[in-house]
Parts: C-alpha cells; sequence; structure tokens
C-alpha cells in the first residue's frame, strides 16, 4: 500500500480532516487524532486503538501491525507498515480508530453506516 492509498482511506470516512504533527501528515475526527503517516518512518502509518483491539490486529497480522514503543504502545498506538497491510486488512482497523476518536455525536450519526461498510 501507498502512503496516498492510506491518506485516501482514512479521508473516506466522515468528518475526518488532515492535519499536520510534527511535520507528518495526520488524520483526525472531532479535532483527535486517530491515524497518521510517516511513523517511525515513510514505511509506517498509525492507528490509534483500544489495547484490546490492538491485540487482535497483532495477533491476526502481525506482519502488518505492530504496537508502538512506550506508553504510546501501551494504550493501543499501532504501527502499520504499509509494504504488507492491504485495503481489506487496514479498512477495519481504521474504523476502528474512527470509532474510539469519534464522540458520541458523530457515532450516533454514523455508527451503523460503518459497521455496515465493507473494505
Amino acid at each position: 500500500m501507498t502512503p496516498e492509498t492510506f491518506r485516501q482511506l482514512a479521508l473516506e470516512l466522515p468528518e475526518v480532516v488532515e492535519w499536520e504533527h510534527h511535520g507528518k501528515p495526520d488524520f483526525r475526527v472531532g479535532g483527535r487524532i486517530f491515524a497518521a503517516l510517516g511513523w517511525p518512518d515513510e514505511g509506517w502509518g498509525m492507528v490509534s486503538l483500544r489495547p484490546e483491539e490492538q491485540a487482535v490486529l497483532l495477533r491476526d497480522a502481525p506482519a502488518a501491525f505492530r504496537r508502538s514503543v512506550g506508553r504510546w504502545g501501551e494504550t493501543g498506538s499501532t504501527q502499520v507498515c504499509l509494504a504488507e497491510v492491504d485495503a481489506a486488512t487496514l479498512c477495519p482497523a481504521l474504523r476502528l480508530a474512527w470509532k474510539g476518536r469519534a464522540g458520541k455525536r458523530l457515532l450516533t450519526r454514523y455508527g451503523e453506516q460503518l459497521i455496515q461498510r465493507t473494505g
């Protein structure tokens, strides 16, 4: 997957804006970062998950996902190896990350639509 494809998939989610954090592109919903590109380098992305969601991805797709280092990783920050992930694997992770940051109003408005959406 290319960074541009990651970007397009993130921006397809409702009310997402692209911003920048420490000189790297990030993706926000309701002002909160749920995904990013370029961490730790250009071959990687990041999704913010709950630790139990992260554990499932690490178990099911260990080549595509790894825990971020330190406290960030312990709280669910998950790195995505762009060379190893495909859209069918990344889309559910992006949706989980979006849902974890969206807030009640957006979840009420879009949550069911995201559950029904396929990769």
